[in-house]
């Protein structure tokens, strides 16, 4: 009977193997800079990753502003000092992103290492927080383009390991997100129904109290907006030059860039590098 038994189990162990992720490799962050956080069933697992660019800190303009205040918070973890969560939130194309992709690259030569977690993989971050917990190496775990849905629950374990567990987020571990949404998640007009103005103070229901409570958990949020012309045309110019010569930059391609803009119905970094791909591609694929 034991024998039998035993034999079922085991039949049924491999039954189960063949749902179960595939190992990933080993991730050796000695020389890996950056890995995926993946859900499975038995938890979650990191893969290592290259990085996808050289993209570096002086080639994103007009985030100046942006630049130095994320910087210096992450200069000031990595050297051990007090630092804050970031939330990168504003317009779509104007560099959050690009922002932590050239942070990374500039500052992993100082220790730097990040982990990014994709929104529905968020309900194993206290798992991963607790993995990175017992590493000698100091890591930005990075959501990108984070936002939820009014009946999604994967928030609460985003705001557990920000600052809503007893043991708090390890001294190793910093949390920055980009969103186009300041507070993360939906609001109605349900939601400030039981908003009060009291005297001179205003008074939040407790729906737009838990929403707040969210971003609320950042320390440091960085906005970002819409480039202006002379902005958009800066970056216009940096990348065509980047991608070609000083000489596919002229009065043509500034013309052509306004009207790149103008059809696209927005001025951006993303904007100003997506027409410097077509500018540049045209110009050699016609032998200019």
């Amino acid at each position: 009977m034991d024998a039998e038994l035993s034999q079922r189990l085991g039949r049924l162990l491999d039954r189960v193997e063949q749902w179960l992720p595939p190992a990933p490799p080993e991730v050796d962050w000695e020389h890996h800079v950056a890995a995926l956080w993946q859900r499975h069933v038995l938890g979650g697992s990191l893969w290592p990753v290259p990085p996808r660019d050289a993209l570096g800190l002086d080639d994103l303009l007009g985030i100046e502003r942006q630049k130095l205040a994320l910087v210096d918070n992450t200069h000031a973890f990595l050297q051990g000092y007090p630092a804050n969560h970031a939330l990168l939130w504003g317009s779509r194309g104007s560099g959050k992103s690009s922002l932590i992709r050239a942070l990374l690259n500039s500052l992993a030569p100082e220790g730097l290492r990040l982990v990014q977690v994709d929104r529905h993989d968020l309900a194993a971050m206290p798992l991963l927080v607790e993995r990175l917990r017992q590493s000698p190496h100091r890591f930005v775990v990075y959501c990108d383009d984070l936002s939820f849905e009014g009946h999604d629950d994967a928030y609460k374990a985003l705001k557990s390991v920000l600052d809503g567990a007893l043991t708090g987020p390890p001294s190793n571990v910093l949390l920055y997100a980009t969103s186009n949404r300041r507070h993360l998640l939906p609001e109605s007009m349900a939601d400030n129904a039981a908003t009060a103005l009291v005297g001179e103070e205003l008074h939040h229901g407790d729906a737009v109290e838990e929403k707040i409570s969210l971003s609320d958990r950042f320390g440091l949020w960085l906005g970002f907006y819409p480039f202006n012309q002379d902005t958009y045309l800066e970056a216009c110019c940096h990348w065509v030059t980047q991608l070609g010569s000083a000489d596919d930059w002229n009065d043509e391609a500034r013309a052509e860039a306004i009207r790149y803009a103008t059809l696209r119905g927005g001025r951006s970094g993303r904007s100003a590098w997506q027409f410097a791909n077509q500018w540049v591609g045209g110009r050699r694929l016609h032998g200019e």
